[in-house]
């Protein structure tokens, strides 16, 4: 029986095969495109999972609720790493709350550090840690003893790939790397190969030291090589299973109070509580929850915005919605030609069921080639999609068996979606009227034109969300930050002694008639870059120290006052220029501001000299903060700014290059550009916007084809109307017109339903972003015009193929 099914089956395929081909190619393409959205979200939804005691691993900090504390903003908290309870915090822990079992210190990376092997020198990032991050987490070592990888102080350990990019070989145990740690090369000793960490893990590092080679030497001159830096320690812990410490916040209250009292000690006696919630506490954030975290935390990990993820989600299973509509119509037009095969067949005495069985089988038949072409689909567009996305993804053996049990539900769901509609309706017919030709399969076709209303609505919802990430982006490249980012190039001078060589450097380069200015500042501006934090019982503000030349050079603009001048770097009160955010925070104004005094800053009371007008120093979707600027007797700081002249920018950089390797033999010359560092904020919506716009495309693509299954069904449908219409004098070009009228009312309803609903997602999307576009009119009817041409011109060519179609041809089979 099933072999005829098969047969029957096969025989439909090669009868129809370009409608067939078109069939199986839409769900295919609908079933990679969701395997691929769906690997993205489930690479980021499944970060730190693969430790074995994922469930375990929690990290303390403590959030400030109080009016000036912490951030000094009400009801917001950060993370704090630093201190006199960082290193001594998971020890301390351990020893109070027995539900703590172990724990481990890391010290993240500031910046990359200088290496060198020999004559050869490069760039790395270096993490410090505990012996026990290897026992706590699942990072297994390929080569040498996780017992004694970092007994010593000058140990380190290896990622493979690293391994691999600096000697050839993973195999390297006992080599020498020097890293530069201040102003001096130090030696350390390969003891461990660890395999390369999984992609989806909060915790990186390609090379690994000792925490107490960290604590000992890095953190005691708070350097990586001549840079100050935050000293960036995070403390984890692992519980016994099923403990309720992290939800115990008297237990944890009262651990801070005698830990550190000084924390409590500091509040203001006067703030504000938010709720129930106590000024200043401790608290455990779960490994798991760390990647899609939105606490406000100061120097956190990387983390993916969660709403981004909801939202691929429902763009994935969007497309596989439409593509299921459109398989379910194709199936339905291939379908109302067969009317004559199932009147024959009750004739000779099929059952009802066995006509249901029959049509099932052939669906389920189509949607598994489609499914294992959109498998093999998936991974032959997997790097293309991971280089859209800017991602690594790869399909490993440990999704596999959700990976098919999704398909497999999948499969089932699109099989029943698409064949109950044309078996249950063909199987119902009677042979009698089937020979007469008086019944049509789906009447009005209402349940197809709803089909192809849902699924052209949610074609341009996708549409218009494209456009307005695209204008948002576009908008957050584009936006004058407040100062001129065009041509300056940044040096990272953090490897040398930036009070020595900038003097030297600038004397230097301002040579060279194509630069116009040079300043320094110890803060750089950018992704990855930070700004030192002050805080008091009244506000808090991100310090930048600059040179006289800081504010000229990136092209700042003063609203009150001046700039610095090279006498008040020796003056006993701090001159300090503040930003307009901070000037209204203190109830100032530019007429009044300048010669203002804030008290006890940095231990002395500050000056203001100078307001400068406020300019986005941070990724669009945050607001301005307050700033302070201040200047030293220092000749210079890490970052150097060179601002040239348009064009030759090669052989401006060329010439830095050959002055910088003068003064700094065998240190590489580190740099980049400045507004190509602020762009890099905004390299999750550029891969977004990129995912929509192909998830768009693709939707509309498979709109059209299911548009053309509709224009067929209708033309079955209306084969000797058409006849009557030629013969009784109707031209070729009324009846496609005709037909395409009928057609194109789905996608007219599709744009009522539509319009809301896109307003109203991208609208909440805009509202994460301090500064963002107006989402504007002509969007919505571009979008709707776009559609409306792009399905007129699929639905034309099936309407002028019926149009033109012999009348007597039509008329024949009465």
């Amino acid at each position: 029986m099933f072999k005829n099914y098969f047969k029957t089956a096969w025989r439909n395929f090669q009868h129809q095969r370009i409608f067939s081909f078109i069939n199986i190619l839409g769900l295919s393409i609908g079933i990679a495109c969701f395997c691929l959205l769906i690997l993205y979200a489930y690479n980021e939804l499944s970060f730190d999972k693969f430790n074995k005691n994922a469930n375990d691993i929690y990290r303390p900090y403590v959030w400030f609720t109080a009016e000036g504390m912490g951030n000094g903003n009400s009801s917001e908290g950060y993370m704090d790493y630093s201190g006199p309870t960082s290193a001594t915090l998971g020890e301390a822990m351990k020893k109070n709350f027995p539900d703590v079992v172990n724990y481990v210190r890391i010290q993240l990376p500031y910046d990359e550090s200088l290496l060198r092997i020999g004559d050869k020198g490069f760039r790395s990032s270096v993490t410090y840690a505990d012996p026990s991050l290897f026992s706590m987490f699942s990072f297994p070592l390929k080569y040498g003893n996780i017992n004694t990888a970092l007994n010593n102080l000058n140990d380190i350990i290896l990622s493979e790939s690293k391994a691999k990019e600096i000697f050839g070989s993973d195999n390297v145990i006992g080599k020498t790397i020097e890293i530069k740690i201040g102003s001096s090369f130090q030696s350390f000793i390969v003891s461990a190969i660890v395999k390369d960490i999984p992609e989806n893990s909060t915790i990186h590092f390609d090379i690994l030291g000792s925490f107490l080679y960290a604590e000992k030497y890095v953190n005691g001159s708070i350097f990586i090589g001549n840079d100050f830096h935050y000293i960036d320690k995070q403390t984890f812990v692992q519980l016994k299973p099923g403990s309720n410490l992290p939800h115990d916040s008297q237990r944890l209250q009262s651990f801070l109070a005698s830990f550190n009292p000084g924390y409590l000690d500091g509040v203001d006696k006067h703030a504000t509580q938010a709720g129930n919630e106590p000024p200043v506490s401790l608290k455990l954030q779960l490994l798991t929850d760390i990647h899609t975290s939105t606490l406000n935390l100061w120097h956190d990990f990387p983390r993916v915005d969660i709403k981004t993820i909801w939202i691929l989600l429902l763009i994935a299973f969007g497309i596989l919605l439409i593509a299921c509509i459109n398989f379910t119509t194709l199936t339905a037009a291939r379908s109302a030609a067969r009317s004559k095969e199932v009147g024959v067949r009750k004739v000779i005495g099929a059952l009802k069921k066995q006509l249901i069985t029959q049509f099932m089988a052939e669906v389920y038949f189509f949607a598994v080639i489609s499914t294992i072409l959109g498998l093999l689909l998936t991974i032959f567009l997997l790097p293309y999609f991971n280089a859209l996305a800017g991602s690594s993804l790869h399909l490993s053996i440990s999704i596999l068996p959700r990976a098919l049990l999704l398909i497999a539900g999948v499969l089932f769901i699109v099989g029943l979606l698409a064949g109950s509609y044309p078996a249950f309706v063909l199987s119902s017919f009677k042979p009698l009227e089937v020979f007469k030709n008086k019944l049509r399969i789906g009447g009005s076709n209402t349940f197809t034109k709803s089909l192809v209303t849902l699924q052209f609505a949610l074609s341009v919802v996708l549409i218009i969300s494209t456009v307005i990430i695209l204008e948002q982006t576009q908008y957050m490249i584009n936006k004058n930050p407040g100062f001129n980012k065009d041509n300056i190039v940044v040096i990272d001078a953090s490897e040398a002694d930036p009070a020595k060589i900038f003097p030297l450097f600038k004397q230097a380069i301002t040579q060279n008639p194509l630069v116009e200015n040079v300043a320094s500042a110890a803060a750089g501006i950018g992704a990855g870059k930070s700004f030192l934090g002050y805080s008091d019982n009244r506000l808090s503000a991100d310090i930048n120290i600059i040179d006289t030349n800081y504010i000229n050079t990136l092209g700042m603009k003063l609203i009150a006052g001046n700039n610095f001048t090279g006498t008040q770097m020796n003056d006993t009160l701090k001159s300090v220029i503040i930003n307009e955010t901070m000037m209204k925070a203190l109830g100032w104004t530019t007429e009044n501001a300048i010669g203002k005094t804030i008290k006890n800053f940095q231990g002395r009371n500050a000056l203001v000299t100078g307001v400068v007008k406020n300019f986005n120093y941070e990724p669009l979707n945050k607001e301005i903060k307050n700033q302070i600027f201040i200047t030293s007797k220092d000749k210079g700081y890490a970052n150097f700014y060179m601002r040239i002249k348009a064009g030759n920018q090669l052989r401006t950089i060329a010439d830095m290059q050959k002055q910088w390797n003068h003064l700094l033999p065998g240190v590489p010359m580190k740099f980049s550009f400045l507004d190509e560092d602020i762009n890099k904020y905004y390299q999750s919506e550029k891969a977004w916007s990129k995912i929509v716009g192909w998830a768009s495309i693709i939707s509309i693509f498979l709109g059209c084809l299911g548009l053309l299954g509709l224009t067929t069904l209708a033309a079955i449908n209306r084969t000797k109307e058409i006849g009557i219409r030629k013969v009784l004098g109707s031209s070729s070009k009324g009846i496609a017109i005709l037909l395409s009228k009928d057609i194109l009312k789905p996608v007219i309803a599709a744009m009522f339903i539509a319009f809301p609903v896109a307003w109203w997602a991208m609208n909440k999307w805009l509202q994460g972003f301090a500064y963002r576009i107006d989402i504007s009119w002509w969007t919505f009817l571009a979008a709707g015009a776009t559609a409306i041409i792009i399905a007129l011109i699929t639905v034309s060519f099936q309407a002028i193929k019926a149009a033109m179609a012999n009348p007597v041809d039509s008329l024949r089979s009465e």
